[in-house]
């Protein structure tokens, strides 16, 4: 089965199994209020310090250079959200799915399987964070009852997924904003530093931290988009509503380091709380955080319907739920943060391919059927931009970074604080993709017509 444009059957509701059609129930102004929700975390409040100091034991950035490398980073990061979106809505199909064309369907479940394991630990990772956060805000209720609580919300939304979107526009995106707005005002009454005292050194180290942490939803974008009613509304909600408000919240992250938190990212929660009626425009941020979780939540479910596309999404949404909840209450998720960083870095390259392919060599016209030839064309890049990818940037996991660094001196390679991962990686692998998938293109058409 070829898929370019998907009809347009609009339902109130996200279909149960991949046999059944896509909702076109979601304007432009639901996708704006979806991923000007997800721009917003708790984690990039703490997150600006890798912004702001990106090169541990240097001097660091400037507040003019910080904000800089947030706005090229975001602009950036949600084109690329952006560019992810548009086919989903062009064919109806989730993210996974669309790898079948990409890659071929058997080459297309090992990024599935990535993305599975990813989303479980983002969606425990986003169960802690919410769990300490709450308990900081109260804390005579244990920790774990907020994350159980957590857990329980976070199962139930990813149920209705399309529901709880139009509760996000209508309610939840205004009371964020609010509060966002609030702390913004309350912290730009303290005196600022000299927007000049500082380095530039480790600017696009910053840009990449910041592309990276949007390019995390470009596996999941088109989970989402798939119910748009055009690829243009597709684009413009995502690339929109994620860039402004990650923006905001990555400043208001900055503007509280380099004011009440001294540079400690650690004491920025306890700030917001300071400031007069600050707990509460901070208690709203915390429990807004459950998007973050039910995002994910509903994402793996459907991730999974790449392998078995008459499987109910609800069954499999209260097991990856239940599944999260569990590893929350058991596990020291912090130690797992850097295999997930490392997990979505293979997502870069595979979004220069996807691009390069979809809009320039395919052109749109992609087989996302059950039994679709594996593509080595588009199959190699991909691994080239990761190898790209991992010399400039291997993470933090002990062994893996180890290993690359060996790779870095077999190659006499040494990367420097201008390289950017993110940017390298998906340059890398565009520029492979092009010919490789005009030269396949050219080998099919000359066994068609033989």
């Amino acid at each position: 089965m070829t898929t370019t444009e998907a009809p347009i059957t609009e339902t109130a509701e996200a279909p149960h199994t991949l046999d059944q059609p896509a909702s076109r129930s979601l304007r432009l102004v639901d996708q704006l209020g979806l991923w000007g929700n997800l721009g917003v975390s708790l984690l990039g409040f703490t997150g600006a310090i890798f912004v702001l100091a990106p090169i541990e034991g240097a001097a660091a950035l400037s507040l003019t250079a910080a904000l800089v490398a947030l706005l090229v980073g975001t602009v950036l990061g949600s084109a690329a959200i952006g560019v992810a979106a548009i086919p989903g809505a062009r064919t109806g199909s989730p993210a996974m799915v669309l790898l079948r064309g990409l890659f071929g369907t058997k080459p297309s479940y090992l990024p599935t399987l990535l993305n599975v394991v990813q989303l479980l630990g983002w969606t425990t990772f986003e169960l802690v964070t919410i769990g300490t956060a709450m308990h900081q805000i109260t804390p005579g209720v244990p920790r774990l009852i907020y994350i159980l609580a957590g857990g329980v919300v976070t199962t139930m939304l990813a149920l209705r997924p399309l529901g709880w979107i139009r509760v996000l526009r209508k309610y939840v995106t205004v009371a964020v904003l609010i509060a966002l707005a609030y702390l913004a005002i309350q912290l730009l009454r303290h005196p600022l530093p000299a927007f000049g005292h500082g380095s530039w050194n480790g600017f696009w180290i910053a840009v990449d931290t910041v592309v990276g942490v949007s390019v995390s939803w470009v596996p999941l974008a088109a989970d989402y988009t798939r119910h748009a009613h055009s690829g243009r509304e597709a684009f413009t909600g995502a690339f929109l509503g994620y860039s402004v408000t990650q923006v905001i919240c990555y400043a208001i992250g900055l503007v509280a380091l380099v004011t009440v938190a001294k540079g400690n990212p650690d004491h920025i929660f306890g700030a917001f709380m300071a400031i007069p009626v600050g707990t509460l425009a901070f208690a709203v941020l915390a429990v807004r955080e459950l998007d973050q979780s039910f995002a994910d939540t509903y994402s793996a479910a459907v991730s999974v319907q790449n392998f078995r596309p008459r499987w109910d999404r609800r069954p499999l949404a209260l097991v990856i739920g239940a599944a999260s909840t569990v590893a929350a209450l058991s596990l020291n998720i912090y130690d797992y943060e850097n295999f997930l960083l490392l997990v979505g870095s293979i997502f870069v390259p595979l979004l220069g391919v996807l691009a390069v392919d979809y809009f320039v060599v395919s052109r749109g016209r992609w087989d996302l059927g059950e039994n679709v030839r594996v593509r080595w064309s588009t199959l190699v890049p991909w691994v080239v931009g990761f190898v790209a990818y991992q010399l400039v940037n291997p993470g933090y996991v002990g062994w893996w970074a180890g290993m690359w660094r060996h790779v870095q001196s077999w190659l006499h390679f040494t990367p420097t604080t201008w390289m950017s991962a993110s940017l390298i990686s998906f340059a890398v692998a565009a520029v492979v993709t092009l010919p490789l998938g005009l030269l396949a293109c050219r080998g099919e058409r000359t066994t068609v017509a033989a």
